[in-house]
């Protein structure tokens, strides 16, 4: 952390520079994003079920009547009492988006194994307005590559398109579905671990102060994170 005075004529110059390098990463951004949208697509052939608060849905049905589907994975196990910390904090961010998805042709959903009377339970707890359906006896988390069976937990998993260095019943991540006008579905994108670092809006603003994100002096990043009920 730079702890240098400078007059407004230095901190200028230096603002300054430190712009043209924005600027070159978000032309970069632009760049990765144009790639990502022109990214091959995968057609989903699985019919997989979802409990839902309007009842049983396929992966189409959730689409709502828009032609794309962003599903958030989060990590809220089966046999979990409540919601992961790290999940809530991202889903934080989330609350108050999908009307305005909804407006660009765009669904937005979590996704958990848990039972829906679960995920209904900690939803009101966490005070959000968010779509959120059960993939319980489904092979959806499996099939996307955020849960994992105990025999992969044992013996190896592939995570993030890489082996798992830590096994553990549930990953986070995000996956993005498109719907031709013949109703067929397309899985067109999926990221995980820090891949999903950009859509946590408490953390971009963070990234904007001096201190950062400040978790140099813990063992593990994100060690601070509570959820937004249980902080001191």
């Amino acid at each position: 952390m730079s702890t240098a005075i400078v007059s407004p004529e230095e901190w200028l110059q230096a603002r300054l520079e430190l712009l043209e390098e924005e600027k070159r990463l978000t032309h970069a951004r632009d760049d990765v994003n144009r790639r990502r949208r022109a990214l091959p697509r995968m057609r989903m052939d699985e019919q997989y079920v979802f409990e839902t608060e309007r009842g049983p849905r396929t992966l189409a049905e959730l689409f709502d009547g828009r032609s794309q589907l962003i599903v958030y994975h989060f990590m809220f196990g089966a046999e979990d009492s409540e919601g992961c910390p790290h999940c809530s904090f991202w889903a934080d961010s989330y609350n108050g988006t999908p009307v305005h998805l909804a407006h660009r042709d765009t669904t937005f959903v979590l996704a958990s194994r848990a039972p829906l009377a679960a995920l209904h339970a900690y939803k009101r707890r966490m005070g959000w307005d968010l779509e959120w359906v059960s993939t319980l006896g489904s092979d959806f988390n499996y099939d996307l590559g955020v849960s994992f069976t105990p025999e992969q937990q044992a013996h190896g998993a592939m995570y993030n398109f890489a082996p798992m260095e830590h096994p553990m019943p549930d990953r986070e991540g995000l996956s993005v579905f498109a719907k031709d006008p013949d109703g067929a579905v397309y899985r067109t994108y999926s990221t995980y671990a820090r891949g999903i670092d950009q859509l946590n809006a408490a953390y971009q603003l963070l990234d904007l102060t001096p201190k950062g994100r400040d978790e140099e002096a813990y063992a593990m990043p994100q060690e601070w994170v509570r959820r937004h009920d249980e902080y001191d």
